[in-house]
């Protein structure tokens, strides 16, 4: 009788605890997994970012060099906007 009382108590429990292991292990990989495409999308959208900056300064450069080939701007001029550009 004690047996069976035992059993009766015991199996429930050891089957929630698994089920509550179960879940949080789940969990866990869910969570790593949202972060992981998170992290993906960040380092995808500063990718981005850095070639659109890096095409704004080639642009940027190669109207300096269109000023300074018109005349408009002296060599003096030109070295100090490339490197004001280059620096910032």
């Amino acid at each position: 009788m004690e047996k069976i009382i035992f059993f009766g108590l015991v199996i429930p429990i050891m089957a929630y605890v698994l089920y509550l292991g179960g879940m949080a292990i789940m969990n866990g990989f869910n969570a790593k997994e949202a972060n992981r495409a998170e992290k993906e999308e960040i380092e995808a959208e500063t990718k981005s970012t850095i070639s659109t900056d890096n095409s704004s300064l080639g642009d940027e450069l190669a109207k300096l060099n269109s000023l300074r080939e018109s005349g408009v701007l002296t060599q003096e001029e030109f070295e100090k906007a490339k490197n004001k550009l280059l620096n910032s």
